[in-house]
Order: structure tokens, then C-alpha cells, then sequence
């Protein structure tokens, strides 16, 4: 394959990642938007077992669309890194701060299912709870029927993906772009602030100097 074909098939893999990546972006951005207004709705009148089991599956696939992303991601930029490229990646950024705004929202999840838990007994009569297995077991030894706890394995289960999006975010950090250690020190900010005051009294100096010497020019006609 010549040079030129090699840069055109080169050029049009990296359009394809990119498409790829923003789409994955952009339904990591609605999902986390969704969740966020579902959580709104526990302890209202809008609040049933059914939206208690939607937040559940959204949170999982939200969970599984960040994982996979990264996945995709991270490859990239560690061979990017190791052939001497800067690591200048807008989709891993977006990512990143996704990824914490979800956390903060699994934060808020886990204390909603504490303080409003919900009865999900009749919900489960008739179709599996989110960990089964271990029930039918429990049945089988103790010879009696045990009903899922609902509220107790959501915990647990958010516990869980919180532990792995902590783990995505560290990772992802580490190629980061880094901001100057300079712009925040309190030396600088002080700097800046007291720059631009100066530039304000300035500013008001001249305004007052040039209306007064407006209003010397325009003195009454009784003078």
C-alpha cells in the first residue's frame, strides 16, 4: 500500500474513532441526564416500584456505557503517550467529568433508597429479584421462601458501581491535561484582583475627569 493510501485509510480510521467516540459521549450525557430526573421523582407521588426498578436498569447501563467507553478510550491515548504525543483528548475530558457527575448522582441514589426505601415485594412475586440465585439456594437449604430485599442489594449494588467509576476516573486522570500550578496560587489570584481594580479606578478616574470637563463646556446660559 503506497503512502497515500496508508494516510487516506489512517485519516478516515481516526474520523470513524471519533464519530464512534462522540456518539458514545453524547448518550453517556443523556442517560446520567435521565437518571438525574428520575431520582427527582423518589418519595413523591410519582414514586412506585416500577420507577424503582427503571433507576435500577439505567443505572447499570450507564454504569456498562462507561466502562466500555474508557475502554475504548484509554488504548488510544496510552499509545498515543508512548509514541511521544500530548495527551490532548476532548472526549476523554467529557468523560471524565461525566463519570463524576454520575458518581455525585449514585452518591444521592444510595441515600434516597435509605431514607425512602420502597416495598418491592409484590413487584417480585412473579418475576426474579436483581440477585436470585443466592435466594433459590437459601430456599433449596433452608426449605422455606425468602423474599429479596430490594432495597438492601440496591445499596450494595450502587456501593459497587461507585467503587468502579472511582476506579475509570483514577485511571483517566493521569492523562489529564494538567493547568498551571501558577494560575492557582493565592498569590496570583491576589495579583490579578488587585490589577484589575487598578484597571477600574482608572477607568472610573477618566469617566469622572471627562464629565467634568463636559460639563465645563456646557455651562448654564444665566452665567
Amino acid at each position: 500500500m503506497s503512502e497515500l493510501g496508508l494516510g487516506v485509510f489512517t485519516a478516515e480510521s481516526c474520523q470513524r474513532h471519533r464519530r464512534t467516540n462522540f456518539h458514545l459521549i453524547t448518550e453517556i450525557n443523556s442517560q446520567v441526564a435521565l437518571f438525574r430526573d428520575l431520582l427527582i421523582h423518589i418519595g413523591t407521588a410519582r414514586d412506585c416500584p416500577e420507577l424503582r426498578e427503571k433507576i435500577r436498569k439505567l443505572r447499570r447501563t450507564c454504569v456498562d456505557a462507561c466502562k466500555h467507553t474508557s475502554q475504548l478510550l484509554l488504548p488510544q491515548i496510552r499509545s498515543a503517550v508512548a509514541e511521544g504525543i500530548p495527551a490532548d483528548h476532548p472526549h476523554l475530558v467529557l468523560l471524565f467529568f461525566m463519570c463524576q457527575l454520575f458518581l455525585r448522582e449514585l452518591a444521592k441514589c444510595s441515600r434516597l433508597v435509605q431514607l425512602v426505601p420502597m416495598d418491592m415485594t409484590g413487584y417480585f412475586e412473579n418475576r426474579a429479584g436483581p440477585s436470585n440465585l443466592g435466594n433459590v439456594i437459601s430456599q433449596i437449604l433452608l426449605c422455606k421462601t425468602i423474599a429479596p430485599d430490594f432495597n438492601q442489594e440496591e445499596i450494595h449494588s450502587i456501593a459497587k458501581d461507585s467503587q468502579e467509576l472511582n476506579r475509570i476516573v483514577h485511571e483517566m486522570q493521569e492523562f489529564l491535561p494538567q493547568q498551571e500550578s501558577a494560575a492557582e496560587r493565592p498569590s496570583a489570584l491576589a495579583a490579578e484582583d488587585a490589577t484589575s481594580k487598578w484597571t477600574k479606578k482608572r477607568r472610573r478616574s477618566s469617566i469622572y475627569r471627562n464629565v467634568g470637563s463636559f460639563c465645563c463646556m456646557c455651562r448654564p446660559n444665566y452665567l
